[in-house]
């Protein structure tokens, strides 16, 4: 009589003791540093830490050749090219992955995304001070003499094929007043954004716009990509340094060309404007803006919440090059 009850009491013991279930179910993310930084910097390891930390999910940091001096001189395509065959060959990330890209990380984020055959899919990107629809100005220089000079110099050349293929931000830099010459010899961004009208290709877009969520963040105070507002796709109109067109009234936008219009009015386009200097999160900042993407199944900040302007220097924030 009591073995008859023996499968009832194995399964209340089970119920019982079992575990519950997970609260929920992450995928790993990357983290793509900008120029003239590493992954072993303490200021990409911390960034990379405390993403991991906040968040629970399994995070990498992907170097690019040796770092430092190869996000400074190594074509953007060749930079993307090295990236696309890790996240091929990591089987952490088959089942799918989220990017975090940090400024000039962001292209080749891109890049992974929209050229990377046989990649393992994106499902979220969070992009901090990205230059989208290019720069102005060549980074990291600053305002002394000697580098008013290099600006000069590598404006008046840096459409030629030697720079475009030594120099990794030639790839991006969008002068307003050569923009034929930018279509016809800038080796990267051009492509990135189905910027050129006969080569314009539909697989970018339709890979771009399949991601799930598409957080745009851009620092009130960036003074190293010009204008701060390409953080959002804005920029400036052909032939003129002003004034900057937000991201809604811009050609790419309008006529679509890599699926962000698409991404927006489907409400998957986050435009986030936080405060502080080019990548200067704050903790904060990053747990309302960022680590939300990384976890599935939690509560997100609304489109309204993450627009919104946020008052106050930025504390514990981390400061990094493009």
């Amino acid at each position: 009589m009591a073995s008859s009850h023996f499968p009832l009491v194995v399964f209340l013991t089970l119920l019982i003791f079992s575990p519950p279930p997970a609260a929920y179910s992450s995928l790993p993310f990357i983290v793509l540093h900008g120029i003239a930084d590493e992954c072993k910097s303490k200021g990409v390891k911390s960034f990379t830490d405390q993403l991991i930390a906040f968040s629970g999910s399994s995070g990498h940091c992907l170097e690019v050749g040796n770092g430092v001096w190869d996000s400074w001189f190594l074509p953007l395509e060749e930079q993307t090219n090295i990236v696309c065959e890790k996240v091929k060959e990591m089987k952490e990330l088959s089942n799918g992955f989220n990017i975090v890209g940090l400024s000039q990380g962001n292209l080749i984020g891109r890049g992974v995304l929209e050229f990377c055959d046989g990649a393992p899919p994106v499902k979220n990107f969070i992009s901090l001070a990205g230059p989208h629809a290019g720069t102005a100005s060549v980074p990291l220089c600053g305002s002394g003499f000697l580098c008013i000079i290099a600006d000069k110099l590598i404006k008046s050349e840096v459409y030629s094929d030697f720079v475009q293929e030594h120099l990794a931000p030639s790839g991006y830099l969008k002068l307003p007043n050569a923009i034929s010459s930018y279509l016809e010899k800038c080796q990267f961004l051009p492509k990135l954004n189905n910027e050129i009208p006969d080569r314009r290709n539909s697989t970018f877009k339709e890979r771009f716009s399949s991601l799930e969520k598409l957080v745009l963040i851009m620092f009130d105070d960036d003074k190293v990509v010009i204008p701060r507002e390409t953080s959002w796709f804005g920029y400036y109109p052909d032939g003129e340094f002003e004034p900057v067109l937000p991201p809604q009234e811009t050609k790419l936008y309008i006529e679509d060309w890599i699926g962000l219009r698409k991404l927006d009015e489907a409400g998957r386009v986050h435009f986030v404007n936080v405060s502080g200097g080019h990548l200067g999160i704050s903790e904060s900042d990053m747990k309302t803006f960022i680590v939300p993407y990384l976890v599935d199944n939690k509560q997100r900040p609304s489109v309204s919440t993450s627009r919104r302007m946020l008052d106050g220097p930025p504390s514990n924030g981390w400061h990094s090059p493009v």
